[in-house]
């Protein structure tokens, strides 16, 4: 089906909505049933003037939104986690899961693929920050995005992969295939969630392991958040460079303590964990949201110290016009290449 054709056939069944998800600087849009809409446009969530009807009018636009994404929404089924035409997001919760009525959650994809020029023009980078986050793609360094949910770690990451060097086999693996990556070698591969009868699921552990027999350069795990982290520790410890992906975390210290419960998932213990983790991954991006916007808030390496145990320390911290080095400075420069600004690399 035509691309141009389906979002607009999905701007004309969001009725009231349409204007919202058509509006180029609108991120999210979130339906509390009857009660109000509300939207983000990259500076927090904020109440919009749209009104919709009722709890029943609510209720029959999830599933009509539903049935697009291929899914069924009713008391049987009262949850969907989908992909929309136009790679809108979809998810719709139904009572009495929820109270007030139909809740709605649509992420929209950023029309035009972003680069480090927007980054720079949004303020989430600088020089240095440019500078390190060129170094790390160069150098092969496996890495991951962290931050919290609407952060710009997906954002971030698309970036990222669009400095993989044009001759390399990027493979990605999504739950919801979210990231768009301006590159002219990207696989996707995107998990199935089971049929109301329960069969059919493909998970994101099944599709990590066959990601990694079709040859890829990069194996990029679009959001790291079940037990597909012990296949993807065991890539990366297996000749796979420069493999990445997101992370849901509150702050870059909190990744290694992220990596056991997700392990824990995968009936992995904490050393077996940490002991994977040490060559796995090596740079820590983490990025926030203020008033002032998403952007890289903090920049670290994974170490592990005599007793086998992995700990993120700060190479830098600040963000955008405020970095300040921490101990782990003179380790990242040496590995990615950058140099502190006014010369000298630690």
């Amino acid at each position: 089906m035509d691309r141009s054709a389906s979002l607009g056939e999905l701007l004309a069944a969001l009725g009231p909505l349409g204007p919202l998800v058509d509006d180029e600087r609108v991120t999210d849009v979130l339906v509390n049933g009857a009660t109000g809409v509300w939207v983000d446009r990259g500076g927090g969530v904020e109440p919009s003037t749209v009104l919709l009807q009722d709890e029943r009018g609510v209720r029959r636009l999830a599933v009509r939104l539903a049935a697009m994404a291929g899914q069924r929404l009713d008391e049987s089924s009262p949850w969907v986690d989908g992909l929309l035409p136009g790679g809108v997001r979809l998810h719709a919760l139904l009572p009495p899961l929820v109270a007030g009525g139909a809740h709605l959650s649509l992420r929209i994809p950023r029309r035009a693929v972003p680069g480090l020029a927007d980054l720079r023009a949004w303020g989430a980078v600088d020089d240095l920050a440019e500078a390190v986050l060129r170094g790390v793609v160069r150098s092969g360094a496996s890495f991951v995005v962290s931050g919290g949910t609407g952060t710009g770690k997906t954002t971030m990451l698309a970036v990222l992969l669009g400095l993989v060097p044009r001759e390399e086999r990027v493979v990605v693996v999504e739950d919801v295939r979210e990231l768009r990556v301006d590159h002219p070698h990207v696989v996707h591969l995107q998990g199935r969630s089971a049929n109301v009868e329960g069969r059919g699921e493909i998970p994101l552990t099944t599709l990590v392991r066959q990601s990694l027999r079709m040859r890829p350069d990069r194996v990029v795990v679009g959001e790291v958040r079940g037990a597909e982290v012990r296949e993807l520790l065991t890539a990366l410890n297996t000749g796979h460079e420069g493999g990445c992906g997101t992370l849901h975390a509150n702050t870059a210290g909190d990744v290694v303590t992220r990596f056991e419960a997700l392990g824990a998932l995968a009936d992995l213990s904490p050393a077996a964990v940490h002991a994977q983790l040490a060559s796995a991954i090596h740079v820590v991006l983490h990025v926030d949201r203020g008033v002032a916007g998403r952007r890289l808030r903090e920049v670290g390496t994974l170490r592990q110290d005599a007793t086998g145990r992995v700990r993120c320390e700060t190479a830098l911290s600040g963000g955008p016009g405020a970095w300040v080095r921490g101990p782990a400075w003179g380790d990242l420069a040496a590995r990615v290449g950058a140099t502190w600004p006014g010369g000298g690399g630690s």
